[in-house]
């Protein structure tokens, strides 16, 4: 059997293998197990069955989606700018339209995300976009045989002027937020968890270990969240599933302190 991209139809993790018995992510403490057990879907088999679609955020910033959903439905982010495009995150495939309208718009160059959540076809960029960089946090190197990491990194990486990665923990071991100092806005990872309408407007946040099973992260855990987040300005925060202009610097820092000042729980605060 060839080595080849297979993803999770569960999670939509990719692993490149020969046959995968298992997948890391749904194994994780984090994640739930299939109930009907493990079923891998051959990159053909996706590309057969998917398409996509990407959307204008900002007049930089670009959505890139995958339809119908695949695994957890992440999204990727691109940034356009001059002096090379920055892809932060990954959708959880990539339609030859979808890589067409990356082309236009002038390609990837820098390549990063922030934990397995939001790895996405990362392997796909790298294959088809040729970025000179991939940036993933050391720590995390276990979960990213589907791609090949060119630029591991220790607490901070400025991938180019303004554009900074930093190393916060918590949810995942090697979790990293990506601050975008010129568009004032922090890709945060899965440090914040945004309830949203179908508007996509947010309505609560929180800040969890594991969402879905409601396991809190650790005071030590979100201290080093402050700590990284606090000096840092930003008017906006974007999951690997949300984008909330509602949430900026004030209101991030006020959910962290408030998870500080009582004993540690997932709690949904209103917005």
């Amino acid at each position: 059997m060839p080595l080849s991209w297979y993803a999770c139809a569960h999670c939509g993790f990719w692993q490149r293998h020969f046959a995968p018995a298992d997948c890391p992510v749904c194994n994780d403490t984090r994640n739930d197990l299939p109930e009907d057990g493990w079923r891998f879907l051959p990159e053909q088999d996706v590309a057969a069955t998917h398409d996509g679609s990407w959307r204008q955020v900002a007049d930089d910033l670009w959505a890139f989606t995958t339809t119908p959903h695949l695994g957890l439905g992440g999204t990727g982010w691109l940034i356009v700018r001059e002096g090379g495009n920055i892809a932060f995150e990954a959708a959880p495939y990539y339609s030859p339209a979808m890589l067409e309208q990356i082309a236009r718009l002038g390609g990837i160059r820098y390549l990063a995300a922030s934990h397995a959540h939001g790895y996405g076809a990362l392997f796909q960029l790298q294959r088809d976009c040729n970025p000179e960089m991939l940036a993933i946090h050391k720590d995390d190197l276990g979960m990213t045989k589907a791609f090949r990491v060119t630029t591991p990194y220790d607490d901070v990486l400025e991938i180019a002027p303004g554009y900074t990665l930093h190393h916060v923990g918590g949810h995942y071991e090697g979790q990293a937020a990506f601050h975008d100092a010129v568009g004032r806005r922090l890709f945060c990872g899965d440090m914040f968890k945004i309830d949203q309408d179908a508007a996509g407007v947010s309505h609560a946040i929180s800040s969890h270990k594991a969402f879905h099973k409601d396991i809190p992260l650790t005071h030590g855990e979100i201290r080093q969240y402050r700590d990284v987040i606090a000096p840092l300005a930003f008017d906006a925060v974007l999951t690997p599933f949300e984008y909330a202009p509602e949430v900026g610097r004030d209101v991030a820092v006020a959910v962290l302190d408030e998870a500080l000042a009582r004993a540690p729980g997932v709690k949904r605060i209103p917005l």
